[in-house]
This record gives C-alpha cells, structure tokens and sequence, in this order.
C-alpha cells in the first residue's frame, strides 16, 4: 500500500490571538489520532502542526491512500437461540444474518466459541480499509468539532461556493480555504461550504503570488515562506521573533535586554505572519512614572515589548513586532511612536494626580467600596485586616512589629480608590508601595503594602519582610475565614475568591519561614473579628478551614514527593504549629526505614484498636498491680526510653525521638506475646489498659504510627 505525507489547511480570517496556539495544537492532533484509529497513518508518523493568524493546518507523514482491511468477528447470539434441535438456523439468526448481508450459506462457517457461562454464534469477515477520502472526510469533521474555540460565530456563506444562499455556517471565525493534499494529489474532501484543492493565500501585503498553487505536501512551509511571505509554523515564528528581539537589543547597546515574557511572545506570535522587529523610543521624560505602570501600558495596550538596562531598569526604547517589512520603516516606528505617547501621558497624570493625597487620606474613602454583600465594605475589612495583624505580630515580635504591621494593614488597600489602579487594576499594591515612599513612610511598611497580596502564585516569592509577612498572612486568613464563615466555599470546577490560592499561600509563610504560630489559634482570632457579620459561623468556619488547609497541605506534600502513608501519619494528629510538618515529615521517613518500624507500626495500631473498645482506660499506672514479667519489662523499658524521647522531641529533634521509641520493639512484642490485656480482674485489666494508653501517647507525640502500618 503506497504512502505519501499529508497536508491539510483551513485559510479563515483572523484567528484570536490568545487562543492560536491551543487551536493549531488541537487541529492537528485530532487529525492524527482519527487517521491513526482508522488505519490510515501509522503510530509513529510524525505530525507538524501550523498555526498562523489566517490558518490552520498539519502536516503528517507516511499517510496510505487505503487502510488495510481487517479482520472482524460479530457475536451474532447464543447457539441456543441461533440453531434448532437438528441444527438448522433459526428466524432470529437468520434475520441477522441478512442484516450483515449474508444468508443461509453462511451458518456452516460460523464460528463457535465460549462468551461467559454459554456457546455463543459468531460471524467472521473482513471490513475493507477506509479510502483516503472517506477517511480525511471523517477525520477533518472531527478535528473542527473538538477545536477548543472560545466563542464560536455565524455567517452567511458567499455567493459561489458549495452551499450558497443563505445557509449558516458555525465556526471559530469565517473559513474560505480548504487545501488536502495526498503527495501531489488532491483529497476531494469538503468542509464549512469549501472544497478542498491545492490553492492558498500568503500575506495580505507581501505574498509574492496570489494564490499560491502548492506543489504538494512536502513544500508547504518552504513555498508559504517563500512565495506567501508567511513563517506557518508558530514554533518557528516565535522562535524568529525572539531572535529578532534579541538581535534588536544588541543594536541599541547599553545591555539592553527585552522584557521577558512567554505569554507576550505567544500573544504577538498569534497576531503576526512575517514578523519585523523595530526600534521605537518615547520621551525621557516618562521614565519619572514607575516603570511598572510604563511597562505594563506597552505589553498591555500596545503588544510592544519595553527594553530594560544592565541593572534591569526601564529605557526610553521599545520595541515593536511589524506585520509588514516596508524598504523604509520610518512611517511605522513614528506611527507607534505617535500612538504610545498618549498612553504614557495617561499614565504620568494619573501618577502626578494621586501624590496630591497621601494614601492615609484616602482610607476612608474604602468605606464606600463594596467588599461583599454579607462581609461589607473595603473598609469594614481593613479594619479586620488591622485587628488581625496586629494579633500576629504581637505573638511573633515587638511593639515596633505591631506598630508597623497595623499601619501597613490600615494603608494596604488605599490604593484602590486611586486613578492609577482605577486603570491598572493588575498595580495594586505596587503602587501603593510608591505612594507610600511618596508620603515619607517607613520602607518596610511601605513594602509590606506591595507584599501583602504575595504569594500570588506557585513559586511566587514570599513577603520580603516580618511586616509584609504579618500583613500578608493576616489578609488572606481573613479572605479565608470570612468566605468560609457565610457558607462561600470552593467547589470543584470554581474558585472565584482563589480560596485554595490563599490557602497555599498561608501555609507556604507558615512552613517555610517557621512561623511560631498555632493555626487553630491564628483562625479563632481571625474568625472573631467577623462576630458584627449577621449569619455569620465562625465556629463551623474555623473547623471546616482547618480541615480545607490541611487538606491543601497534604496535596502539597505529596507533590513534593511523600507518601501517602507518610503525609497521613504526620498529619493525622492535626499538627498545629505547621512550620514543624517537614521536621515531623523527616521523622517519620527515617523512622520507616528503621528494622523495628513496621513491628512497632503494627503494635501502634493493634494498641489503637483495643483502646477503643476500652474508654474505661486511663493514662494511670500502678507498679503494684504489675504481675507479668512481660509487662513489668515492658514497664521498665518505658521509664528508661519515654523521658528521653519526650525531651527530644520537646527540643525539636523528632527523628531521634522516635528512634529512640524504636528501643521498644522488643519489650513491646514481648508484652504481647505473654500478656492478656483483658484480664477478668478488673484492677489488672484497667492498668495494663493504663500501660497502653502510656505507650500509645507517647509513640504518637511526633506522628501517628499506625498509617505506616502496611
């Protein structure tokens, strides 16, 4: 069976930029994995996906022009119901037989066989390979219907193509291109009212032929290059548009670098076909607004990518991704030129306008900002925020700490009620840090206004400084405890207050800076700052959110490598000081590859069981009432090895606390062995229970050993 490399295109008008990327990988996916399951396309053909702002296409090697056919066997019915007494086919097989196609002749030839409990009829023949054509047909219908288009649109097909009129077509966004071709062969498949043949169209302005008549499969990306003036594939065009960037930063010297940014690239990739990177410059000026509100005008509003220093400080320099290649370019960079500057005007403005009020100013102004229907105001929260931070900082420093993190908590949200936010939302909190170096506030309370909405992502870094910190954490315990106390909680798919975020981000300061902190203390004080909230749960709230960061904390640590095991060993006994966890965690991972840990698990969970069936039991022990050898070993041992683990443990060091536990393997299997716990004397009984019950406190302090129990 011959084959030859297959290349579909779909020639539509302007793609959307932020999903081209997903759609080109989509399109082509789908085509592949239907004309694999079909037999067309081998398992290992390799598969080139195209994606530029005007089309979509693949590109697939060793593409046969028919499957092979197959072997097929049909369970028909059980031999019972298909064939009488004397062996001659019944109405019911034969009726099913006809529908296959077949008659009478074929009930010699069925094949018997065993399908569960009874003999089963089946029915063997052989389907013949899909053609090319049928196949494609099947493949490109499937490939349009799973494309993940974020809005489809309707229109009218035009006057001369298959379906004219007014016949709706749906798609991503109007199509008016169908190439399929087979080597150098046209696959006669149809789509979206098209035809599928061998033309195309380059770039709008630059294309050296309109249509450009492809030879065949092979030369689509050379011939779109050459004579389309297009770069198809959006790998090879973005990895262009970064050469270009970087080569254009070398041009203007200094140590000039573009700002780095993957989701920019990708966005500019999708709005381009043959891209040409220009120099562009604006006013020196300017650079007395904060670059981050500069910067973020150029990426957001304009697409142009913002150059930076050495020392990573923005320049009066900028670059922009043409869609043209002009022998004189001067038109276009003042072109860009003319248009950026009244943004930047905006943006120094509003900077110039919001340092006339200092941000305390504007604190009261928060009180008319909804917050949230049952919560309040922007306002009411602040004051929450305050109360909460200040608890905080109380536990974990000085009056200096206090003094400092309530007025970072007073002032962090001023700068939502500024003009500049007002515009950028996404500057919040760094402008706020400006306008609080403006008013001539302490620097760590100043950056504690920018930090406190940090970490706003995984692996985004932590506050810089204890009063970022405080701040930080006491913000997002109150999103958290408020949301949780009116019933607001995350559901599978939605999130809305990034309530799991907030989550992570809480332990994330707690863990990795060791924070002395208790979390059910840290949510009963939050949640008692909301007691004036009608409705309002806080006892229910605090349960529920411990039992939802906890959660998030063992997802954590399993990503990170642990076992499930582990995780539940350590965190069954509701560890409140978190910043302990990975100490605890280690613990108990060197304890596991101890010879005495799966014993001393087993024993652990055996103990477990039979204090449950006994609430009677308390910790108490009477050296009296001891009377086994076994017990009084066991007795003995524990006065020797307890005080030692517990003064390990009280001093932080649980991995040798619980290896000095492990000292009790010996007398723990032997108290077993030659013990009966459930003495008919009830003094006995009551004080071996009592012996256990020591034991178990004190094998459990640092985790709970039974989880290791296999």
């Amino acid at each position: 069976m011959s084959s030859a490399s297959l290349l579909v295109e779909l020639f539509v008008e302007e793609l959307p930029p932020k999903a081209l990327k997903k759609l080109g990988d989509a399109f082509a996916g789908v085509l592949r994995d239907q004309l694999v399951a079909q037999g067309l396309a081998a398992s290992g053909a390799v598969l080139t996906a195209y994606a530029s702002p005007r089309r979509l296409a693949a590109h697939l090697t060793h593409v046969a022009e028919r499957a092979a056919d197959k072997a097929v066997s049909q369970k028909l019915m059980p031999v019972a119901v298909g064939l009488d007494a004397s062996g001659q086919p019944t109405p019911a097989l034969l009726k099913r037989l006809g529908a296959l196609g077949a008659d009478a002749s074929a009930v010699p030839g069925l094949k018997r066989a065993m399908d569960g409990k009874a003999e089963a009829l089946f029915y063997e023949s052989t389907a013949k390979g899909a053609t090319l054509a049928e196949g494609l047909q099947k493949a490109f219908a499937e490939a349009i219907a799973k494309l993940p288009i974020p809005k489809v649109m309707s229109y009218q097909l035009e006057e001369g193509s298959e379906l004219p009129g007014w016949t709706s077509v749906s798609f991503v966004r109007p199509a008016h291109g169908l190439v399929a071709l087979h080597g150098d062969t046209v696959v006669p498949i149809e789509a979206l009212g098209l035809k599928a043949g061998r033309e195309t169209h380059g770039h709008r302005f630059e294309a050296a032929v309109d249509p450009v008549v492809l030879r065949d499969a092979n030369s689509y990306a050379l011939q779109m290059q050459d004579e389309g003036a297009v770069i198809a594939s959006f790998e090879a065009r973005r990895a262009e548009i970064a050469r270009q960037l970087a080569a254009a930063a070398v041009k203007v010297g200094g140590g000039s670098v573009p700002i780095h940014d993957d989701a920019l690239l990708d966005e500019v990739t999708a709005l381009v076909e043959r891209p040409n990177v220009l120099v562009c410059s604006f006013e020196r000026e300017f650079l007395e607004v904060p670059q981050e509100c500069l910067i973020l005008t150029m990426k957001a509003n304009q697409k142009y990518f913002p150059l930076l220093d050495a020392s990573s400080k923005l320049t009066n320099k900028f670059l922009v991704v043409s869609n043209i290649s002009p022998d004189d370019a001067s038109a276009v960079v003042e072109g860009n030129e003319r248009v950026v500057r009244p943004r930047l005007a905006d943006a120094k403005f509003f900077f110039d306008q919001d340092r006339k009020k200092s941000l305390a100013s504007r604190v009261e102004s928060l009180g008319k900002v909804v917050y949230h229907n049952k919560l309040g105001t922007q306002g009411e929260r602040v004051q929450r925020v305050m109360h909460i931070a200040r608890g905080i900082a109380e536990k974990l420093g000085d009056a200096s700490l206090a003094a400092h993190a309530t007025q970072a908590a007073q002032l962090a949200k001023a700068d939502l009620v500024t003009d500049m936010v007002g515009e950028f939302p996404e500057l919040q909190g760094t402008m706020g840090r400006y306008y609080a170096l403006h008013d001539g506030l302490d620097a760590s309370v100043a950056d504690a206004i920018e930090d406190h909405y940090k970490p706003r992502f995984a692996g985004d870094e932590l506050p810089r400084n204890s009063v970022g910190l405080v701040v930080a954490l006491a913000d997002k315990l109150e999103t958290l405890v408020g949301m949780f106390g009116i019933g607001n909680l995350p559901t599978g798919d939605r999130d809305p207050f990034a309530l799991r975020r907030h989550a992570l981000g809480v332990l994330r300061m707690l863990i990795e800076k060791d924070l002395a902190l208790g979390l059910d203390a840290l949510l009963q004080d939050a949640a008692a700052q909301f007691k004036a909230i009608d409705g309002f749960d806080g006892g229910k709230a605090t349960v529920e959110l411990q039992d939802f960061i906890l959660e998030r904390l063992a997802g954590s640590l399993r990503e990170q490598g642990a076992s499930a095991q582990e995780v539940d060993a350590v965190l069954a006994p509701r560890p409140q000081r978190l910043g302990a966890v990975p100490k605890l965690l280690a613990a108990v991972r060197a304890f596991a590859a101890l010879p005495a840990a799966a014993a001393l698990a087993a024993a652990n969970k055996r103990i477990g069981n039979i204090l449950k069936k006994a609430p009677e039991a308390d910790a108490h022990v009477s050296e009296l009432l001891l009377q086994e050898p076994a017990e009084k070993a066991l007795h003995a041992a524990m006065a020797q090895v307890v005080p030692a683990a517990n003064a390990q443990f009280d001093a932080g060091d649980y991995t040798a606390s619980l290896q000095t536990l492990a000292a009790l393997r010996e007398p723990v299997d032997a108290f077993f062995d030659g013990v009966m716990v459930n003495a008919e004397q009830a003094d006995l009984r009551l004080n071996r229970l009592g012996l256990l019950m020591s034991l178990h406190a004190a094998m459990n302090r640092v985790a709970q050993l039974e989880r290791l129990a296999v």
